[in-house]
């Protein structure tokens, strides 16, 4: 198992990357968001090698791929072959994608038909760079079992990447997910809540069973990558609440 941390993609990349570095993470999960979605590859990298770090990516979740206009889901999806090629200049092996929930309210019924029309080329694409693209769950209709069968079953390659914060306020649990779609689940996050927002709390500051959740995932033999996706906006908080997390994590994993 290993833990990874987010950067905050409205502050400088590479300074959070030398101070998760030095506070000794194995990977950072690496956001790439708007408005102002760049880097330079070469000096991230040198960064990486620097403190021995990996990545794992993520994409902006406000990307409306699989809006149901040509136009829009093709520039949707340059933005994204952009990201993914960073993420693979950057080593990374696994590339994030979140539901698409944009379409006309004439069209919601068949947003989830909509999703894999758009994820299929996606997928295709993040492949040929040797990424695996992973689906987060989130709200519904993505929130359940049933979506996510329906998804991999349709889109070939497609696997899950599974939110415990988002399963502890919307449908179907991560028991469920663990054991009906064990297997595919290739990324993690962990965030606590108290059920009714995605608050990225500290683990054990909401309600989240972070034992009964570790259990899960042992249950299934996991032993990749989980990031401890915790918001603050002070850096020198944000290391404490990061550290307690790492340690209860680490404290449950080891028993």
């Amino acid at each position: 198992m290993k833990i990874c941390v987010m950067n905050n993609p409205s502050a400088p990349v590479y300074e959070q990357i030398e101070l998760f570095g030095k506070a000794e993470y194995d990977f950072i999960d690496l956001t790439i968001e708007g408005p102002t979605a760049s880097l330079d590859v070469k000096r991230v990298r040198a960064l990486l090698d620097q403190y021995d770090l990996s990545v794992v990516g993520h994409t902006d979740p406000c990307i409306p791929f699989a809006y149901p206009i040509k136009g829009i889901r093709e520039a949707c999806f340059k933005e994204l072959e952009h990201y993914a090629g960073i993420f693979s200049d950057l080593g990374g092996k696994i590339m994030n994608i979140h539901p698409c929930y944009n379409s006309p309210l004439n069209l919601k019924q068949d947003l989830i038909e909509q999703n894999i029309e758009a994820l299929i080329p996606i997928e295709q694409m993040a492949s040929s760079l040797g990424l695996t693209l992973v689906l987060e769950n989130y709200m519904a209709p993505f929130d359940r079992i049933s979506t996510f069968k329906t998804l991999l079953k349709e889109v070939p390659g497609l696997k899950v990447h599974l939110d415990f914060g988002h399963t502890n306020i919307w449908q179907d649990s991560s028991e469920k997910f663990c054991k009906q779609l064990g297997n595919d689940i290739m990324h993690v996050h962990f965030s606590d809540n108290r059920s009714v927002a995605d608050d990225h709390l500290p683990l054990g500051v909401g309600n989240v069973d972070w034992k009964k959740a570790v259990s899960d995932l042992k249950m299934i033999g996991y032993d990749k990558t989980i990031t401890l996706e915790i918001n603050c906006n002070d850096h020198t908080v944000l290391f404490q609440y990061l550290d307690i997390s790492r340690r209860l994590l680490l404290d449950l994993w080891n028993r």
